[in-house]
């Protein structure tokens, strides 16, 4: 199936409950990483195995992504809007990402006992977000920053998947040829969990944290950016139908993904612990991933402002917790690792429940000051041409169509 080149209104809007899930991630990864270290995993039994599965917050992190990066290109090749230029996207990626994480690398590296032998190799590799192809592990309290690097290797190949998904500048979209780009996603990430992983070069690096065993979560964002647009053209099939009714039903897709976090926390999902799992119980728990987090991301597509949930999700409070969760998401390592010493709580053996709010409540006032004087700093200059582009000859207006597609409000 085709679409005839149009600019149908729809293709321009916003999603405001986006921003709230980013904040449902963040403290998603927040909570699994305090019941780590509290050692509440094997004490609380099936909650506790419960609390292990919410890295699928990670999940929820590449689904966005993928919505909101591949959605302009689908638009465009709809007639709606230019495609981003390559310039212009990496220059914005780079000044979402880069200016907090060499932020916060630079202050862990720096103050953190534990990296106190940092050489000047491991400071080059842990600035160049290279720990994953290169170390074992990361530096203490920037271990959460594996799937940072898996991010940014997805900013650089999204334009190439793009090419493939669409076909070049000026292509009508046809659906069954991105439906095709996302199989091979999907059966890539299912080889590297069976077998891919074992080709990597031998070495420290740790091949099951790369970029292909998750392409198939960020498969299911560009997934769900194809259905919005085939829906706002009036291309609406009977599976994209369907698919959209249950957006419009949140209480039902965030039941259906509390099931399947429920399938997850059994030994179908492999080990609670840090224990290496089978390729079986890796392909199983990066598949149950990929389907919780398109039923939570789902509903913020599609359901209308109006409900419970949109209500909740859009209030601004959510929003500005959405807006901060990246320095959520980076600080809150760090500062779990310095309350834990300062009080004197016991590795594997704190209280949860007491750990949890100090962690969520610092990290919070941290991240809110870092938001304001790095992120939204930097984020002045995401509409000026990339330094390469600009050659004296001043700063361009934004590409107003870029801009909204890419965002939520802020992406």
């Amino acid at each position: 199936m085709s679409l005839e080149s149009s600019a149908p209104q729809g293709l321009d809007p916003r999603f405001p409950a986006l921003d709230t899930l980013r904040a449902v991630g963040a403290l998603a990864v927040v909570t699994t990483h305090v019941g780590f270290e509290s050692g509440a995993y094997t004490r609380f039994g099936v909650l506790g195995a419960a609390l292990s599965r919410l890295d699928v917050g990670v999940a929820i992190f590449f689904v966005l992504s993928g919505f909101l990066l591949s959605r302009p290109y689908l638009a465009a090749a709809v007639g709606h809007g230019t495609r981003p230029r390559a310039g212009r996207y990496l220059w914005r990626r780079a000044l979402r990402i880069l200016p907090v994480y060499l932020v916060t690398a630079v202050a862990v590296l720096a103050l953190t006992p534990a990296n106190a032998g940092a050489d000047a190799r491991d400071w080059a590799v842990t600035l160049l977000l290279a720990n994953i192809y290169l170390d074992p592990i990361l530096p203490s309290g920037l271990a959460q920053m594996w799937s940072l690097a898996v991010e940014v290797a997805f900013y650089l190949v999204l334009p190439l998947l793009m090419l493939a998904a669409v076909g070049r500048p000026g292509r009508r979209l046809r659906t069954g040829r991105v439906v095709a780009v996302l199989a091979v996603l999907v059966m890539i990430t299912v080889w590297w969990h069976v077998d891919g992983a074992a080709w990597a070069p031998d070495g420290d690096a740790v091949a099951t944290q790369w970029l292909p065993g998750f392409l198939s979560w960020f498969a299911v964002g560009i997934g769900l950016a194809l259905l919005h647009v085939l829906h706002v053209t009036g291309a609406s099939g009977p599976v994209v139908t369907a698919l959209v009714t249950a957006g419009r039903q949140p209480g039902s897709c965030w039941a259906v993904a509390a099931g399947l976090m429920l399938v997850a926390a059994t030994p179908v999902g492999g080990p609670v612990l840090l224990v290496a799992p089978t390729a079986s119980e890796s392909l199983a728990k990066n598949l149950l991933y990929a389907g919780i987090a398109g039923l939570v991301v789902l509903p913020a597509v599609f359901a209308g402002p109006d409900g419970v949930f949109g209500r909740v999700a859009g209030a601004p409070w959510a929003r500005h917790l959405g807006l901060v969760s990246y320095g959520v998401f980076c600080v809150h390592m760090s500062l779990l690792h310095l309350l834990r010493e300062a009080m004197g709580w016991p590795l594997f053996a704190g209280n949860f429940v007491v750990m949890w709010v100090s962690t969520v409540a610092a990290s919070l006032i941290v991240a809110e000051l870092v938001y304001r004087l790095v992120e939204l700093p930097a984020m002045r200059w995401r509409n000026l041409d990339p330094p390469w582009r600009r050659r004296g000859r001043g700063s361009s207006a934004a590409d107003t169509t870029t801009a909204t597609t890419e965002n939520s409000t802020r992406y």
